[in-house]
C-alpha cells in the first residue's frame, strides 16, 4: 500500500546509517539532526566513506561556525550537491576535515554549482595573493596566507572528486584531477618564486629563472601528496648573475616546502651535488656528455612550469630532441636494466604485495614500460613526444606499438590504481603509496568506499576491493609482458587474438634491441617460427611468448635462450604435455627461461631430457626439482645398468639417467635452489655410480666359468675422492685387484688390466651428453706406472719408492666402486703413507713447496689471466688446496680430525686445531667456495669445462648470475672474487710458504 504524501521517511537507526562509535547519538542531537526532516541529511551522511569520522568533523565545524551553523545547517537540507561534497571529503580526508575546521567559512567554496578554476585562473589568484602578501627583503609573511589558499584549493578539488561517493554527483576523472593537481602546483611554484625573488631581491633588478617541472607535475598527473621535482634554469647573460638567482631559486623551495608542498631538485644535472641553478648552455652541455639514461627517461616528462616563460620554452626546445635518440646510446640496454632492477630492490619483499608504486604489477611497472616503449620508437614517430602515461597509452595503441586492447586495459589498470593511490594520501594528506595491512579490514571498508567500490552480491565492499587488486595486479603484470611483446609477435605476420597488425619490422628490430636482445633480426626469425606452427602449438605460443620473452630480457643472453627455447619446442613438438605445463604451470615457465637464457650447458641435456622440465614445478614441499636423493638416484642407475647384458646397452642405460640427473642438479643450481656442497656430493654420487655400473657390466661380460679371478676396487682421487667434483670434473682413479682363492697373481693382475681398461673405453665411447673421462695419472709411478696393481703391490711401492707428489695425492684417496672390502683395506694401508707417524719430513716439505712453485711458474695456461684463474691463479682453487693438505701432511699425526679426503672438513679440522687463526682458516674456506662457485659457474654458462673467468660483458653477468651472486652484475661479482682470493693468497704465503 502507498504511503500517504504527507508521511515522512522514519528516521533512521545509529546503526544502519553505518556509526559505530558510541558517542554518534549524542553528537546527532547536538548538530539538531533528530528529526524526520533529517532523513535524506543522515542517509547522505551514511554514505561518506567514514560516517563517523565525518560527523565528529561536522561537529567540530559547527562549533567553530558559531551562529553561522544555522546557515550551513539550512543549506545542507536543501542543496544535495553541497552534501554529496561536505560529506564526502570530510569521510575521507581527516586533514581536509581539521583544514575547514580551523577556516569555517571556506565551507561555501563548495555549494551551489562548483567549477574548477583554469590553468590561467588559478595562476593569477595565487599570484595576486602574493603579491598582496607583506614582504620585505630578507623577511616574509606570506606563508600563512598562501597556505590557506593553498589548502583551500585542494579542498574544492578534493570535495568534487568524492562527492559520487555520497551523491549521485559525476566521477572526475583521474586524467582532470592530475591536471588540476599539476596546474594548482605551477600556480604555487609561480607564487613562490614570486615571494623569493622579492625576499631576496627587494626592489633590485632581479634575475631571469625558469621553473622546470619533472616528474608526474612535468606529465600534468600530479598526485594530491607529492614531491614537486623540479629543475632551474637560469641566465647570466645579464646583472644580476646565478649567484643570485641560486639564491631566488633556494628561498623559492624553502618557501613551497612551507607553504604548499616539497620541492624537490635531485632531478637536476649531477643530483644533488650539482649546482641548483645552471645556465641553458650548461644543461645542453652536461646532456650531451655526461648524462645517463635515466637522465634522459626523466627529460620525456620536462615542462615549462613556472617563472620566465620563454627561458623556459628554449630549455625544452634544446633538450627534448636529445631525449629520443637516448635508445642509440651504447649502455643503453645496460642502464635500462639496472633501472629495472634497482626500482625492483627498492621494496622490502614483505610489503611488495601492499606497495600501490614501487610492488609487482604496480604503477611504476606502467609508467616504466610506457616511458621504455616511447624512447624506442620516439624517433621515428612524434606522435610519441607525449607527457603523460595516460596519453601515451593512447598513442602507443594508435600507431601498432601496443594492442588497442591493452592499452585501454593498461589504462583502465593504471587509472584504478592512481585512483587508489590518491584515496589514501587524501585521507591524512600525507605521501604514502602503501595499502593496508591485509588484516585491517576496517582500513579496506573505509579505502573501498572512497573508491566508489560498492558490494558485489557474494562479497562486501572491502572484499570486493580486495579481489579488484587482485585482479588489477595480475593484469598489470601479463599486460607489462603484452606491451613490449605482443606487437612483435604481430610484426612477424602472427596477429594474435583479433589484434591489428602490428608495428614494422625495423620498428620490432629497435625494440628488441632495446630489451637486451644483441641479435633482433635471429630473434624475429626465432618467434616467426615457433608462431608460425600450425594448429594448436601456434596458438599456445602466440599465448605463452609475450611473457617467455619478458623473462628471457631479464637474463643476460636473452639471445641464445630465445634460440634453446625454439630448439626444445621443435624437439618436443609432438609432446602435448610440454606447452600445456608451459602454459599452465607459471612457476615452469619462468625457471625454464631463466635457466635457458643463463646457461649453454643445462639446453644440451634438456634436448635429450625433457622431462627434467616438469620437475621444475613445485610440490607439496618446494620444487620438484629438490625432490632427487642422490643415493637413491645412484642406486636407480646401477640397477638399470644391471638389468643389460650386453655392456654398452647398460651404460647406455646409465648414462640416460646421468643425463637426466645432470639436468636435474644444474637447474636447481642455476635457480638458486641448491647449496655447493650439495652440487658437489651429487655430482660426486653420480659419477661414482656410473663407475660402479660400468664396472660391475664389464665383469658381467668377461667373468669366466670358473669365475673371477680377482676382486677389483676402484679408488676415488683429487675431487672424485674427497667427493667435490665439479660440472667439469675429471674422474681421477686407482685400480686395486687381489687375487680369489688360489688364482695365481700374475693371472689376476692381467685379467683386472682387462677389466680397467674396458671400463675407461666403454666410459668414453663418444657422446652428446658430458664427457665420461676416466684419469689415472695419479698412479704410482703415474702414466709410467700399471694401471692395476694388487694391495700388496701397492703397500711395497708405497713403503719404499713413494716421492712426495704421490704421498700428497693419497690425501684424497677414497674407495669409491668395486669391491668394498678391498677398498676399505686400500684405505687403511694408505693411512700409513699419508699420515705417518711424526709426520713427514722436513725434505718432503721442502720438495712439495718446490713443486708447488713450478707449478706457479710453468702450470698456468699461456695468455690466462692470474688473477681470474679459478684453478692455478693467485688464491685459487690450487693454492688453497695444496695449503690445505701441507697442512695435513705435517699435523694429522697428531690431529685425527684431519683425516679427511674432503677439504671444507680438513679446513674446519685446521680451525678446531688451532694449527691456523680462525680468521686466516674462513679465508681460505671462502675463497675455495668463491672459486668453486665460479668454476661451476663457467661450465654452466659455457657448456664446457673452462678455468678462466672472462672479461666484463654479458658473459661474465652469466656467471655471476649461475654462481649465486644474488644479480647479474658482473662487475660486482668480479671485484668480490678478486678481493677474497687475493686476501686469501696473503694467508697461503704466510702458511704455505711457512
Amino acid at each position: 500500500m502507498a504511503k500517504p504524501a504527507t508521511e515522512r521517511p522514519k528516521l533512521p537507526s545509529v546503526g544502519r546509517l553505518g556509526l559505530v562509535q558510541p558517542q554518534a547519538p549524542a553528537q546527532l542531537d547536538r548538530l539538531g539532526w533528530n528529526t524526520d526532516a533529517h532523513v535524506e541529511l543522515l542517509w547522505s551522511l551514511s554514505r561518506a566513506p567514514d560516517a563517523d569520522v565525518a560527523l565528529l568533523a561536522m561537529v567540530r565545524l559547527a562549533d567553530a561556525l558559531g551562529a553561522d551553523w544555522e546557515e550551513l545547517n539550512a543549506e545542507l537540507l536543501t542543496d544535495r550537491a553541497l552534501r554529496g561534497r561536505l560529506f564526502g571529503v570530510l569521510g575521507s580526508s581527516v586533514a581536509l576535515g581539521d583544514h575547514l575546521v580551523a577556516h569555517p567559512q571556506s565551507w561555501r567554496l563548495l555549494a551551489g554549482d562548483v567549477e574548477l578554476p583554469s590553468a590561467h585562473e588559478l595562476r593569477e589568484t595565487f599570484t595576486a595573493a602574493a603579491e598582496k602578501a607583506e614582504i620585505a627583503r630578507g623577511t616574509s609573511s606570506a606563508v600563512p596566507p598562501l597556505r590557506d589558499l593553498y589548502r583551500d584549493r585542494l579542498l574544492v578539488l578534493a570535495a568534487v572528486d568524492v562527492a559520487s561517493t555520497v551523491e549521485n554527483e559525476p566521477v572526475l576523472p583521474f586524467i582532470t584531477v592530475g591536471a588540476h593537481l599539476s596546474d594548482l602546483a605551477d600556480a604555487a611554484l609561480d607564487a613562490a618564486l614570486t615571494v623569493a625573488t622579492r625576499v631576496v631581491c627587494g626592489d633590485g633588478p632581479t634575475p631571469r629563472l625558469a621553473i622546470i617541472a619533472m616528474g608526474k607535475c612535468g606529465a600534468r598527473e600530479l598526485n594530491y601528496v607529492s614531491d614537486v621535482d623540479i629543475i632551474f634554469v637560469g641566465d647570466d647573460s645579464a646583472d644580476p648573475n646565478l649567484s643570485m638567482a641560486t639564491r631566488v631559486a633556494g628561498e623559492s623551495m624553502r618557501f613551497a616546502g612551507d607553504a604548499f608542498f616539497e620541492a624537490d631538485a635531485a632531478l637536476r644535472p649531477e643530483g644533488k651535488q650539482g649546482q641548483l641553478v645552471r645556465t641553458l648552455d650548461s644543461h645542453i652541455a652536461y646532456y650531451q656528455r655526461w648524462a645517463k639514461t635515466w637522465e634522459f627517461q626523466a627529460l620525456l616528462k620536462a615542462r615549462p612550469a613556472a617563472g620566465d616563460p620563454e627561458l623556459g620554452k628554449a630549455y625544452a626546445e634544446a633538450l627534448m630532441p636529445m631525449v629520443w635518440t637516448a635508445c642509440e646510446r651504447e649502455d643503453f640496454v645496460s642502464e635500462v636494466q639496472a633501472m629495472r632492477r634497482r626500482v625492483e630492490e627498492l621494496v622490502p619483499a614483505g610489503v611488495r604485495a601492499r606497495e600501490l608504486k614501487l610492488g609487482t604489477g604496480g604503477l611504476r611497472d606502467v609508467e616504466f614500460a610506457v616511458q621504455l616503449l616511447q624512447l624506442v620508437h620516439g624517433r621515428n614517430d612524434e606522435s610519441l613526444h607525449v607527457k603523460s602515461t595516460v596519453d601515451a597509452l593512447t598513442v602507443l595503441g594508435a600507431g601498432g606499438y601496443i594492442g588497442r586492447d591493452d592499452a585501454a586495459n593498461m589504462t583502465a589498470s593504471y587509472e584504478f590504481l592512481r585512483l587508489l593511490e590518491h584515496r589514501l594520501q587524501l585521507q591524512r594528506l600525507k605521501r604514502t603509496h602503501m595499502l593496508p595491512d591485509d588484516s585491517d579490514d576496517e582500513a579496506y571498508r573505509w579505502l573501498a568506499r572512497a573508491a566508489h567500490v560498492r558490494p558485489d552480491g557474494t562479497h562486501d565492499a572491502q572484499g570486493v576491493l580486495r579481489e579488484e587488486l587482485k585482479r588489477q595486479s595480475m593484469r598489470v603484470s601479463r599486460l607489462h609482458a603484452k606491451l613490449f611483446y605482443q606487437p612483435l609477435l604481430e610484426s612477424v605476420g602472427q596477429p594474435a587474438l583479433g589484434i591489428g597488425a602490428g608495428m614494422s619490422t625495423k620498428a620490432a628490430e629497435r625494440q628488441l634491441a632495446a630489451l637486451g636482445y644483441e641479435g633482433p633480426q635471429s630473434a624475429l626469425t626465432h618467434l616467426a617460427a615457433l608462431t608460425g606452427q600450425n594448429g594448436r602449438r601456434g596458438r599456445v605460443q602466440q599465448v605463452l611468448l609475450p611473457t617467455l620473452l619478458d623473462w628471457l630480457s631479464d637474463t643476460p643472453d636473452p639471445d641464445a635462450g630465445l634460440l634453446a627455447y625454439r630448439r626444445i619446442s621443435e624437439e618436443l613438438a609432438e609432446q602435448r604435455w610440454y606447452l600445456s605445463t608451459l602454459r599452465d604451470e607459471g612457476a615452469v615457465a619462468k625457471r625454464l627461461m631463466q635457466v635457458l637464457g643463463t646457461s649453454a650447458y643445462i639446453p644440451e641435456l634438456l634436448m635429450r631430457a625433457p622431462e627434467v622440465i616438469q620437475l621444475y614445478a613445485d610440490g607439496p614441499s618446494g620444487p620438484k626439482l629438490l625432490e632427487g636423493d642422490p643415493d637413491s638416484v645412484a642406486g636407480a642407475l646401477v640397477a638399470s645398468a644391471g638389468r643389460h647384458a650386453d655392456p654398452v646397452r647398460g651404460i647406455a642405460a646409465a648414462r640416460a639417467l646421468r643425463r637426466r640427473e645432470l639436468a636435474r642438479i644444474a637447474s636447481a643450481d642455476v635457480l638458486g635452489l641448491l647449496d655447493l656442497t650439495d652440487v658437489c656430493n651429487a655430482l660426486t654420487s653420480i659419477w661414482v655410480a656410473v663407475l660402479q655400473a660400468a664396472l660391475d657390466a664389464v665383469i658381467r661380460a668377461n667373468t669366466p666359468e670358473s669365475g673371477v679371478p680377482a676382486r677389483i676396487a676402484v679408488i676415488g682421487m683429487g675431487r672424485l675422492g674427497g667427493r667435490e667434483l665439479g660440472y667439469g670434473s675429471d674422474a681421477d682413479v686407482m685400480f686395486v685387484c687381489e687375487p680369489v682363492g688360489d688364482t695365481a697373481e700374475s693371472v689376476a693382475v692381467k685379467w683386472s688390466v682387462s677389466i680397467a681398461e674396458q671400463v675407461r673405453a666403454l666410459l668414453g665411447i663418444p657422446s652428446a651428453d658430458p664427457p665420461l673421462e676416466v684419469d689415472i695419472g695419479l698412479r704410482p709411478e703415474g702414466r709410467n706406472g700399471p694401471l692395476v696393481r694388487t694391495l700388496a703391490s701397492y703397500e711395497v711401492y708405497y713403503a719404499q719408492w713413494a716421492q712426495p707428489w704421490e704421498i700428497q695425492a693419497l690425501l684424497r684417496a677414497h674407495r669409491v666402486a668395486g669391491d668394498l672390502e678391498l677398498g676399505e683395506r686400500f684405505e687403511l694401508m694408505a693411512d700409513k703413507t699419508r699420515y705417518p707417524e711424526g709426520g713427514v719430513s722436513a725434505e718432503a716439505v721442502r720438495e712439495i713447496r718446490r713443486i708447488k712453485a713450478r707449478v706457479d711458474a710453468e702450470r698456468l695456461p699461456r695468455g690466462a689471466d692470474p688473477n681470474t684463474h679459478t684453478k692455478l691463479g693467485r688464491g685459487g682453487l690450487a693454492d688453497i688446496e695444496w695449503t690445505v693438505q701441507l697442512l695435513q701432511l705435517r699435523y694429522a699425526h697428531k690431529v685425527p680430525a684431519l683425516h679427511s679426503t674432503s677439504t671444507l672438513q680438513a679446513l674446519d679440522a685446521i680451525g678446531a686445531a688451532e694449527l691456523v687463526s680462525e680468521a686466516d682458516v674462513d679465508l681460505l674456506r671462502e675463497a675455495w667456495l668463491t672459486a668453486t662457485r665460479a668454476r661451476n659457474a663457467l661450465v654452466l654458462v659455457r657448456g664446457k669445462p673452462t678455468d678462466q673467468l672472462p672479461g666484463p660483458g654479458s658473459q661474465l653477468n652469466a656467471v655471476a648470475l649461475a654462481a649465486g651472486w644474488g644479480s647479474d652484475d658482473g662487475g660486482e661479482f668480479l671485484d668480490n672474487y678478486l678481493r677474497v682470493t687475493r686476501r686469501a693468497k696473503t694467508v697461503v704465503r704466510k702458511v704455505f710458504g711457512g
